[in-house]
């Protein structure tokens, strides 16, 4: 069965084109629709290989361990898997790994899931006490940049950056009730 999926906001499709010019091969997630189209788009693409994790510390090996064999790669997560991942963003601290992670944030803009606002509220705080620079985009006009940004950070200076993609940008989520 093929499914049809409505235009990705031209916001996403930044994201997957400065992961693409910039020369990122592997891209680790755990399923996400903040991430949807960037997820779609390396299915398909044969010069990225796409990895599903079942939690997102693996994320953190993957990208490592893509870094040792001389890729560049991207962890995909939600905000709320920030908090799986403090423990082991200890490895590309000491490491000296370069590591990018893209988080999409729940826990903020007309949240409906009260489970989701605690780590919502101290993601970025999170990741700054791991050593981990914390970048920011809320806006269409600001996530391009800001993604090239990081990718200049993290593959030219090897440095560990964290772009959150905020919630009011991804969009109101809703619960579907019968």
């Amino acid at each position: 069965m093929s499914q049809t999926h409505a235009p990705a906001p031209s916001w996403q499709e930044d994201v997957f084109t400065a992961l693409k010019r910039r020369g990122i091969q592997q891209i680790a997630y755990v399923p996400d629709s903040g991430h949807s189209h960037t997820i779609r788009e390396a299915r398909r693409d044969p010069d990225i290989h796409d990895v599903v994790l079942t939690t997102e510390e693996e994320g953190v090996a993957v990208v490592s361990g893509a870094w040792l064999g001389g890729q560049r790669a991207v962890l995909l997560m939600q905000s709320s898997g920030v908090g799986n991942c403090v423990n082991m963003f200890s490895l590309p601290q000491m490491g000296q790994f370069p590591f990018l992670t893209l988080v999409t944030m729940r826990g903020e803009y007309a949240e409906f899931n009260p489970w989701q606002s605690p780590m919502g509220r101290t993601t970025q705080q999170a990741l700054e006490l791991m050593g981990i620079t914390v970048l920011r985009a809320d806006t269409p006009e600001e996530v391009e940049e800001t993604v090239e940004a990081a990718l200049d950070s993290v593959f030219e200076a090897g440095e560990r950056v964290a772009v959150l993609l905020g919630q009011k940008l991804i969009g109101r989520k809703k619960w579907e009730r019968d």
